[in-house]
């Protein structure tokens, strides 16, 4: 491939279920990547740790430039993922904006000192346990949304009312504060990332996908 030449579909990693990985080869996008490694020195004069800088660089180098449609939570989510200058804003650890917001927002996307894919607005609300988590709960909602016989959503208090007796956690999303459940014909998603992070129960959202037969369930 020529020098400069951006392909047409993102590579996905590997490690990602074969569910996400179609889902990122088929429906993401790959622009131009904005290279950050020159910028290296410029940050370690202002005291940013060499690996901090490393965990951005490995970021930007695997998922930097990859557009993927709008999440169905947090106004869609990163309009594309791109790494930026790390900074400390607490005592908990480093971390580094994860792209821009598709509309204008409370907070922004970032990557946790663990790798964690989160939220930073009153403070910091990691979301998925990393990247990757992140990618399968989008991948997984929109193989849910096309499968589904009805989609219900719910907000606020009637959140906690939700029964999952019969459910089991979905691993692959690697959930923390949202976190995805499977049911013997269902999938729920839980979104509380702006309850926790903005201090505000009423922004609690599960969506319920029912209907759904054993591909609807798994697809992977």
């Amino acid at each position: 491939m020529a020098e400069g030449r951006v392909p047409p579909a993102p590579q996905a990693p590997a490690v990602l279920s074969r569910r996400a990985r179609n889902f990122v080869a088929a429906h993401g996008l790959r622009v131009p990547r904005r290279d950050i490694r020159p910028h290296r020195n410029l940050w370690l004069e202002h005291g940013i740790p060499a690996a901090e800088i490393d965990r951005a660089v490995a970021f930007q180098e695997r998922w930097g430039g990859i557009a993927l449609p709008p999440a169905p939570a947090y106004e869609g989510g990163p309009r594309v993922l791109e790494a930026e200058v790390p900074e400390s804003p607490a005592a908990d650890g480093w971390r580094f904006p994860a792209g821009d917001c598709r509309v204008s927002m409370a907070y922004g996307f970032m990557i946790g000192p663990r790798g964690e894919f989160g939220i930073y607005a009153d403070h910091w609300t990691p979301l998925h346990a990393s990247t990757e988590g992140w990618v399968e709960a989008l991948a997984l909602a929109h193989h849910a949304g096309h499968w589904a016989t009805t989609v219900t959503k719910i907000k606020g208090d009637a959140v906690e009312e939700l029964d999952l007796d019969g459910f089991e956690p979905v691993a692959e999303v690697q959930g923390l504060t949202d976190t995805w459940w499977r049911g013997k014909d269902s999938l729920i998603a839980v979104y509380s990332g702006e309850a926790v992070g903005l201090g505000a129960p009423q922004c609690r959202e599960a969506h319920v996908y029912g209907g759904l037969g054993k591909h609807g369930l798994e697809g992977v």
